[in-house]
């Protein structure tokens, strides 16, 4: 089957290469131009760019796909699918009704639940205790189309979003050649989602991973870990002696239980260098400080010389 690839992101990169070592053929990827990135703001090529040119494949850079021009070249390849993984565009109706086998969509979640740009963070953030992968019909609402194929997942309650990224990515590759010799079969089934059960996961925000301590544990353990690598769960940490401070962000917590009998305030590290929080306190095991590679908390805390009374204290955003 021929083939255009509509994709930006790192989490498509597995299903490219399962593409590319099948008996299908990748006539064209089409991605969202270069990024400023690095403290010189050199134009960065997506993933999906540097892939196509490692690989030898045609590609278009575009911030707008649904150009006139950009239909019409699209059109000249007369694609049998077009497949998108985190492309980062919406697009039209007149490019996803080209191919002879219809557009698809993978998408890191069981639809309905968390359609939107970042369904793997919201998922460990709200606590859920298992997630997936969706194929998906696309359609001119986001994520709204008819499901071809799901794969479900438990994630491990120590999973951060990174680690859970890139299993679901390893995940998405054989799903999608799965589901392309179906519907290459005519034996797919293409099921209407419910649209009253759907949920949404909208893009991160730096300012989301900002911690308030007069949360409840379990919930900023859930946030640091469903903001693991980005945009990160962060504070600023204040030393009591030299009243210092320095931007940290967590990587690793546990929650521990604590009755806080002395009134601490919130953010206040106790006789075992846990945080306090709105209920109970958290153990902090990894860290990484701004300006410094990533550590462990107590390598952190003998370089600090950390002690009792110190705080974690909330950035203003």
């Amino acid at each position: 089957m021929n083939i255009i690839y509509f994709g930006s992101g790192w989490f498509g990169i597995e299903s490219l290469n399962a593409l590319y070592g099948s008996e299908h053929e990748i006539q064209l990827v089409v991605t969202q131009p270069p990024n400023p990135a690095g403290r010189g703001r050199k134009p960065n090529p997506t993933p999906v760019a540097h892939w196509a040119g490692s690989h030898g494949v045609p590609f278009i850079e575009t911030d707008n796909v649904n150009t006139p021009e950009m239909i019409e070249r699209v059109a000249g390849y007369q694609p049998d699918m077009i497949v998108v993984i985190a492309f980062g565009q919406k697009i039209c109706i007149e490019l996803t009704t080209l191919p002879t086998n219809g557009s698809i969509n993978v998408h890191s979640s069981l639809l309905p639940k968390y359609r939107g740009a970042a369904p793997i963070n919201w998922a460990i953030i709200n606590g859920e205790t298992e997630t997936g992968l969706s194929v998906i019909a696309l359609a001119q609402k986001m994520d709204a189309g008819c499901i071809v194929a799901q794969v479900q997942t438990d994630i491990d309650p120590q999973e951060t979003a990174g680690h859970l990224h890139d299993r679901l990515a390893q995940m998405a590759g054989p799903l999608l050649l799965k589901t392309i010799d179906q519907i290459t079969a005519g034996t797919a089934v293409y099921t209407e989602q419910n649209h009253d059960e759907a949920t949404y996961a909208p893009k991160l925000k730096k300012s989301d991973g900002l911690l308030d301590f007069s949360e409840p544990a379990d919930v900023l353990a859930r946030k640091i870990r469903g903001f693991w690598p980005w945009p990160g769960a962060s504070a600023n940490y204040v030393s009591r002696k030299s009243d210092k401070s320095v931007r940290t962000t967590f990587a690793g917590a546990e929650v521990v239980e604590s009755a806080n009998p002395t009134e601490l305030p919130v953010g206040t590290l106790d006789e075992n260098l846990n945080i306090i929080c709105g209920e109970n306190a958290l153990k902090i095991t990894q860290v990484k400080p701004a300006g410094s590679a990533l550590m462990a908390f107590k390598d952190f805390t003998n370089g600090r010389q950390t002690q009792p009374g110190d705080a974690f204290v909330k950035i203003d955003s």
